[in-house]
């Protein structure tokens, strides 16, 4: 998943510091936290907006009956009406040093906000498309990520493609019939972005061929094609 983007990043914090991140991908994001400065910066937003709600809830103090469950819970035994209110004095001392009756009225809170954001966040996340390039005679010289939006693509060289001075590298959007659509000059040596509308649609492949400083002075592939990488929506 690309956890650069806010949305994403954003989603997952909210759902880690509520508690509704469980399980396995709980696990996961814990180990993705000292790799990712946007995630952790996301988890320190949404603690600094949460926490605080939970000192403004006041305590809660439990009726007769459940001091009394309590007390036969730790002395296995029925505790007499007339000796009640002693050992609620002393209990209640108890409970409120330790701020169980708050964490708990705090948790319950939480529970509900937890609840209200829920539902104000958007649907589940699509993970974005992952496309390996290359060609038969070699391993794989870039791989392409697609955000699920759509709208952008991260180009990432794995294996050394080299050009010379007067060259550079092009990337093409291969629609199933038809003329492939430029999407820009890409870098050989880091990352390239490419920000475009509908990357996907049309599209049944990526390709990056050799071509002219400059890039296609014809709109079309004009070297050779060193890497292609086939859709499989």
């Amino acid at each position: 998943m690309d956890y650069s983007r806010h949305e994403l990043s954003d989603r997952l914090a909210a759902e880690y510091v509520l508690g509704t991140l469980r399980g396995g991908a709980r696990r996961r994001f814990e180990t993705l936290l000292p790799a990712h400065p946007r995630l952790r910066d996301a988890v320190w937003r949404w603690q600094d907006r949460l926490m605080p709600l939970t000192e403004s809830v006041p305590p809660v103090m439990p009726s007769p009956k459940v001091w009394q469950s309590i007390e036969q819970r730790l002395f296995n035994e029925t505790t007499p009406v007339s000796t009640l209110a002693v050992a609620q004095q002393s209990l209640t001392r108890w409970w409120q040093h330790l701020g169980l009756w708050q964490g708990l009225a705090g948790a319950t809170s939480l529970a509900t906000l937890a609840l209200a954001v829920a539902l104000t966040l958007p649907g589940p996340v699509q993970p974005p498309v992952v496309v390996v390039m290359g060609t038969d005679q070699g391993p794989a010289s870039f791989v392409a990520s697609v955000g699920a939006d759509g709208r952008s693509l991260v180009l990432k060289p794995l294996a050394g493609v080299t050009v010379t001075a007067a060259q550079a590298l092009e990337l093409w959007a291969v629609p199933p019939k038809g003329a492939p659509r430029s999407l820009g000059l890409v870098s050989n040596q880091g990352a390239t972005t490419v920000l475009r509308e509908h990357l996907l649609q049309g599209t049944a492949a990526f390709a990056v061929s050799v071509e002219p400083t400059g890039g296609s002075p014809t709109g079309a592939p004009t070297g050779p094609v060193v890497s292609v990488g086939q859709l499989e929506l």
